[in-house]
């Protein structure tokens, strides 16, 4: 299903719209609602944050979000009921970006197996090593699920090939050192860095941290095969008065972001 949503982008001479947003925020009845805003308004594929009290990845303006969620008391449960609703709403790959530590201590077997029943498409570990992921991708490999990991400008070419060789689904190229927050530009280095591990691998190469409007969008559509926005979509929930108006500028904001994937 994964595939052939960023195959089916490629055929369309695009790149695809990849939309970040955390479950449980602002509830997660609103969380639900959020993804299928995003998808409305053109996204192809979602990505649910596993709130996490210690997000080494994310900036200010998710980490906010996951606060929220998470004093809103948001469980594991929550993050599956996400997966699964949003998937039987919209029929979009839904993947879940999370931690390794919430895995790690609801099990890889139960946890594998729960994403799978709910739809899922796959789960995003920032901060699982590669060398110690064999019992995580054979949990996921059974259940049919994507492993998408997570490379830097900083990855040597050699250990790009090791990252992109135990990988599924598309490689998430991070634009830049430093944590997901909206950038000035997503410069050169994202380039570069999607050049070279495009040398390692036939995956698609997706690009994250920093596209916050339709001009980077094509900036990055120009060279990647997917353009990952999470904290400019969580920042215009954060921003509005009530849900409501939160839903209506996400959709917005996404429908800008479409526009601009297509003109790359």
């Amino acid at each position: 299903m994964l595939s052939a949503t960023l195959a089916a982008a490629r055929a369309e001479d695009r790149a695809a719209l990849i939309a970040y947003l955390p479950a449980g925020f602002p509830s997660v009845d609103g969380g639900i609602e959020a993804v299928k805003a995003v998808v409305a308004g053109g996204a192809d594929v979602v990505e649910v944050g596993l709130p996490h009290s210690d997000p080494v990845l994310d900036g200010p303006v998710i980490q906010t979000a996951d606060d929220i969620a998470l004093r809103g008391g948001v469980k594991i449960a929550d993050v599956m009921r996400t997966v699964r609703e949003a998937y039987e709403a919209t029929g979009v790959p839904i993947l879940v970006m999370t931690y390794w530590n919430p895995i790690d201590r609801y099990g890889i077997e139960r946890f594998t197996a729960e994403l799978a029943e709910a739809g899922g498409a796959g789960c995003i570990l920032p901060d699982l090593p590669v060398q110690e992921s064999s019992v995580w991708r054979e949990h996921a490999d059974k259940h049919g699920l994507a492993t998408v990991f997570v490379v830097a400008p900083s990855s040597k070419d050699e250990r790009l090939a090791t990252i992109t060789a135990a990988g599924s689904g598309f490689v998430y190229a991070a634009s830049l050192m430093g944590v997901t927050g909206t950038r000035e530009s997503v410069g050169e280095q994202a380039q570069d860095l999607v050049r070279r591990t495009r040398a390692t691998t036939g995956l698609p190469v997706c690009v994250g941290l920093g596209v916050s409007n339709a001009q980077q969008a094509a900036e990055v559509a120009a060279f990647a095969d997917g353009v990952i926005v999470g904290s400019a979509f969580v920042k215009r929930m954060l921003d509005a008065p009530d849900e409501e108006s939160g839903l209506a500028a996400v959709r917005s904001l996404a429908g800008e972001l479409a526009e601009g994937v297509r003109k790359r």
